[in-house]
């Protein structure tokens, strides 16, 4: 049956058109593609050649279209978004389609329905004027002190992209200028970053807490769903840094290994109950900021990551404003069971709630209320 000609029956009687529910081969296009499929919708995936295993030989049940492009920066192109129109696809981003097909692409030329608010996806972006950190600032969020190089007056963390890794940053720790400048030629001196990009690098005091990624669903059918549902905390598994966590002390002191943060993984945790309205504040005032500065609105999943201090302050460093890709929230988060009271259906993944939106969106008609 043509995809577009596909209906599904609505309260009522009625019939509705769904649309495809599109996806990058990367970052989150697993979690999504369930999501998509348990919830009814038919999927498309894009993938780049020799990066396309995962999807298309072990878990190739989860697409029912499959377009395999040389990079994954083509998708721009004519015939591929005409692929995806004739679909009906409703794209959702997340951060490889961020990085890979970029952001003058994906505000300029990408003629293809995203749902969420395709204008936040820049903030994302190091170096620009209207970044994250001045997005959170103005939002009056609290986020950490930063400083200047030749300022360091304290424990700071510097981070710096990642050489030939465009997805990731390293990250190296400095307490003085005279430590920042020895730290930064040993990460050069290994090969972890180039020089050029220091320049661009942030350099902000370490909070020393525990850390927490917040993570949130925003509706764009706010008068079905109300403004914002929590679903749950997770934090990152590292490498190299979580294995050396792993070592004690002593052994840490003795080898000479530089620190690398790249992200490797996600787990869940839990945060005190009494603890947990700092971040439902933080994240109330966020939509405020993006409704003012990157309307229409935030739209879809996002997380906040931060640290919880001793003095009950949640200090953010980070903002993920599209999926995040932590798919250990679904299994071990405690916010699905309410949320699956809150629907009255399961909601076995934050994802689902994405489904949710985009499903009551396209039975009232109102795509337009979800999608940028």
């Amino acid at each position: 049956m043509n995809v577009r000609d596909r209906r599904e029956p609505i309260r009522g009687g009625a019939s509705v058109k769904l649309p495809t529910i599109g996806m990058l081969g990367s970052h989150s296009g697993e979690e999504i593609g369930v999501a998509a499929k348990a919830n009814g919708f038919k999927t498309v995936i894009v993938c780049q050649k020799g990066r396309e295993e995962l999807y298309t030989k072990y878990n190739k049940h989860l697409y029912d279209h499959v377009i395999i492009l040389d990079r994954f920066q083509d998708m721009v192109d004519e015939e591929t978004q005409n692929t995806l129109r004739n679909l009906d696809t409703v794209w959702i981003p997340n951060r490889s389609f961020s990085v890979y097909v970029g952001y003058d692409n994906i505000e300029q030329r990408f003629d293809v329905p995203i749902y969420g608010n395709r204008r936040i996806l820049r903030v994302e972006e190091r170096g620009t004027p209207r970044d994250q950190y001045w997005l959170l600032e103005e939002s009056g969020i609290r986020i950490p002190r930063q400083f200047r190089p030749d300022d360091i007056d304290r424990l700071c963390i510097v981070k710096v992209q990642q050489k030939d890794n465009p997805l990731e940053r390293a990250f190296f720790y400095a307490e003085s200028p005279h430590d920042y400048e020895k730290r930064s030629k040993e990460m050069v001196a290994n090969g972890l970053i180039k020089e050029s990009d220091l320049a661009a690098a942030t350099v902000e005091e370490f909070v020393i807490a525990p850390r927490f990624n917040a993570n949130f669903q925003a509706y764009g059918m706010e008068d079905a769903y109300g403004s914002l549902d929590f679903v749950g905390f997770d934090d990152r598994i590292q490498t190299n840094l979580s294995g050396l966590l792993n070592l004690p002390a002593s052994e840490q002191l003795r080898i000479k290994m530089s620190v690398v943060n790249e992200e490797v993984g996600h787990k869940g945790v839990t945060m005190r109950e009494s603890k947990k309205p700092l971040v439902y504040k933080a994240a109330e005032r966020l939509l405020e900021g993006v409704k003012k500065h990157f309307p229409p609105k935030m739209i879809g999943l996002f997380s906040l990551q931060g640290a919880l201090t001793k003095d009950s302050e949640f200090v953010v460093f980070d903002l993920s404003p599209r999926v995040p890709g932590a798919p250990c929230l679904g299994p071990t988060s405690p916010e699905m069971r309410r949320l699956s009271l809150k629907f009255n259906r399961e909601i076995r993944s934050p994802l689902d709630l994405c489904m949710l939106d985009i499903r009551r969106a396209a039975e009232e008609d109102r795509l337009n209320d979800v999608t940028t």
